[in-house]
């Protein structure tokens, strides 16, 4: 408790001996397309939205989207292995948060309610600006947008006026903690109806390295070396870890691909066509390597295997003084996922890989009207299609036999229908309303025939519901430098195929069947805001939020064909199903603060802090998982000339043991322990240094140094240590 009153002192102590300094800066408006889909003036929407941008964020290094997501302060990043990063905001995570990128949903019906590692796929280095809406926004984006929505912003390809136009950049980046090699490069070209832009991204990462100095519990004393022989037994090996900072296996690449073509043929029109591939190798789940059974390792191999993410997106924009819009934007997309888990057990032969495509098909129209000079609306229709197939093989290591097994899912489509409208009404000066509805539709059928088991049901199966949501804001102005906002959102989550289908995931006797009644869950959120520029200097914002999730999507005991048993491959099981029977509530505050307190210093801040609660199934409440402790980041930055300089620190409060949720308190094998024996997360603060120098017009050096005194640590639900003392150092080249 301590600690966290010294941290919220040091920041607020920051923010009155900035407010005391002569105005030096002034803060301009900040345009997002986060909030409705179209560019908006944030400093007159009623909701919080924090934007980075490949400028800001390109100075830091980071290595994944993840990285760089939790540059903003704001948004808490979980890992389970190295080659991941799951996003918590505002205690909601994985497939209660939106991504979308250029407009285009990023979910797919397979994303599941644990931690995900898909934000991954996006290159950094492709990233023109990232937004991060917090709260619903279900009227804009649809299902899902319950916590939070990322926005990602990729390059564009950009025409000239007269001529022809070059540009580019080249940057290779390297990391001790990882033994990290990076390369990138893009180029563009640019001509007077037509421009061409092309990114290629590739990273290798050795076994990440952790701290010194912390909980020996982080400390995996062995590495498991793989041994048979084909047609003889299996005998896996455990040796010791030569390295005790080594975290193996943690090692992995990626390559990240993005081509554009842009026509704009009259000021009228514009047409682009973007092709985005990622792909990265095998990867170890690191969390489940440290597993223990009967004094030896669980897994001899928990891997996830490639993971591929491809988008064809079609964008075509069009101005028009119509009776229907002044601006509309049509967005077509085709994506395909693939994912896999592949495990083996120690000392086993047998060898098991669940594999899974999904082909997401996306139709986008948005449009804008103004209909009088105060008072413009946005409205669209969206239309999705996800193609889910699944499969599973058993390989015998030795002999290398291969036998079908149990799919993870079942072969599905999963459709959603949307129509919406926002509305916002400069209602003078002073004061703007922004208020809008959501009616969507989902629908999906499975096929149970071929997943490689029997079924006591139907082989098809089909569910369908509507949800209706909105919202409705204000933003005053009553003074120069202050603004005052309120909000009210309601957001919901279809139910998808992974509700849905993920049958006979029989564990201790019990057994999931499918449950055709299963309807959306639905998120009420209440926000208010504050936010004070003093004079052109500093500006600092606070928000507090309140969000009850009723119908939540939880598994329960269950009733099938009248009765609570069912007989499965000889055994009597206990039925379970994913049911509408829970609720859980999160409440908290964010508070940031920007300073130019001097003519070449700045000072940012953030401090994050989030409570919740959620329902068990004997009645009782657990704190909610994914509400982080309090976590945030302040930085203090010297600019001249061609240097900028800049130490900052990153901070997570202690998680107690009698703070854990409940599904979190068996996991020993990944947190540390308290003098009673009780899992908890320590609390945990890093300093770091980086230095940013203009070597000349086109050349740009950047270092960080981070975690100097060498911390070892691991954030709070991670299954991995973070990178102990690491020094990442980056070169690029400008044209």
């Amino acid at each position: 408790m301590m600690k966290r009153v010294r941290l919220l002192y040091m920041f607020l102590l920051i923010s009155v001996v900035a407010s005391s300094q002569d105005a030096r800066h002034s803060f301009l408006p900040e345009f997002v397309v986060a909030g409705n889909r179209w560019s908006s003036n944030s400093g007159t929407l009623p909701v919080r939205i924090n934007c980075i941008t490949f400028d800001e964020w390109n100075v830091y290094n980071p290595q994944t989207a993840a990285d760089m997501l939790a540059l903003t302060g704001e948004v808490f990043m979980q890992k389970s292995q190295y080659g991941g990063g799951s996003p918590m905001i505002r205690g909601f995570a994985a497939n209660r948060l939106l991504y979308s990128v250029d407009g285009v949903r990023m979910n797919s019906a397979i994303f599941r309610g644990g931690n995900l590692q898909n934000v991954i796929s996006i290159d950094p280095f492709a990233v023109l600006s990232t937004e991060v809406l917090f709260g619903p926004g279900a009227v804009s984006y649809g299902s899902d947008a319950i916590g939070g929505t990322m926005v990602f912003n990729t390059l564009r390809a950009r025409p000239v006026a007269k001529g022809v136009d070059f540009t580019g950049s080249a940057t290779v980046r390297t990391a001790s903690a990882s033994s990290e090699k990076t390369g990138h490069i893009h180029f563009g070209v640019g001509l007077e109806r037509w421009a061409f832009l092309s990114s290629l991204t590739y990273s290798s990462y050795g076994d990440l390295k952790q701290g010194t100095h912390g909980p020996d519990k982080y400390i995996m004393p062995y590495i498991v070396i793989p041994e048979y022989k084909f047609g003889g037994k299996v005998s896996d090996r455990v040796m010791m870890n030569s390295d005790e900072r080594r975290q193996s296996p943690s090692a992995y690449s990626q390559l990240n691909l993005m081509q554009k073509v842009r026509f704009v043929p009259s000021p009228r029109w514009d047409f682009e066509y973007a092709f985005h591939f990622s792909e990265t190798s095998h990867y170890a789940r690191y969390d489940r390597h440290q597993r223990m059974k009967s004094g030896k390792p669980r897994y001899a191999q928990w891997d996830y295997g490639p993971q591929l993410w491809v988008m064809n997106h079609l964008r075509v924009e069009h101005s028009d003084n119509s009776l229907m819009y002044d601006s509309l934007h049509l967005n077509m997309a085709l994506q395909r996922f693939e994912e896999s888990r592949i495990s083996r057990e120690f000392n086993s032969a047998l060898c098991e890989n669940q594999a899974e495509k999904v082909d997401a098909w996306s139709v986008n129209i948005d449009f804008r009207k103004s209909l009088h000079s105060d008072v413009y609306m946005m409205y669209g229709t969206e239309f999705v299609q996800n193609n889910v197939h699944s499969t599973g093989v058993s390989t015998d290591v030795t002999t290398l036999e291969k036998n079908r097994m149990a799919a993870r899912y079942p072969d599905a489509e999963w459709y959603s229908y949307g129509i919406y409208a926002q509305c916002n009404w400069a209602i003078t000066d002073a004061v703007n309303l922004a208020a809008g509805v959501r009616y969507n539709m989902y629908q999906i059928d499975s096929d149970f025939s071929d997943v490689g088991y029997e079924i006591p049901f139907d082989d098809r199966q089909k569910s369908s519901a509507g949800s209706i949501c909105g919202n409705i804001g204000l933003n005053w102005r009553p003074l120069p430098g202050w603004i005052f906002c309120v909000n009210y959102a309601r957001g919901f989550r279809a139910p998808n195929v992974d509700d849905m289908g993920k049958l006979f995931d029989s564990a201790e006797g019990c057994v999931t069947v499918p449950n055709p009644a299963l309807k959306p869950e639905y998120a009420d959120n209440v926000e208010v805001g504050v936010e004070k520029r003093f004079a052109h200097f500093m500006k600092l914002h606070l928000s507090a939020y309140y969000t009850y999730l009723d119908d939540a999507i939880v598994r329960r005991n269950f009733i099938f064909n009248g009765s609570p048993v069912i007989n499965y491959q000889g055994n009597e099981c206990r039925v379970q199903a994913l049911q509408n029977a829970s609720h859980a509530k999160v409440w908290g505050a964010q508070m940031a603060v920007n300073v130019t307190p001097a003519k070449n210093i700045y000072i940012d801040g953030n401090v994050n802090f989030q409570r919740g609660r959620e329902e068990l199934d004997n009645g009782e409440t657990s704190p909610s998982r994914h509400a982080a402790p309090l976590f945030g980041r302040v930085a203090i930055g010297y600019r001249c000339g061609k240097l900028t300089a800049e130490l900052f620190t990153a901070f997570q409060d202690e998680c107690s043991a009698d703070d854990m949720p409940a599904e979190e308190r068996d996991k020993s094998e990944f947190y540390a322990l308290d003098t009673d024996g009780k899992v908890y997360s320590p609390s945990w603060q890093t300093f770091n240094v980086r230095i940013s120098y203009n070597m000349d017009d086109n050349m740009q050096l950047n270092a960080t140094v981070e975690n100097i005194t060498d911390r070892r640590y691991r954030p709070y639900g991670s299954g991995i240590s973070a990178a102990g003392r690491n020094l990442t150092a980056s070169l690029t080249y400008t044209l």
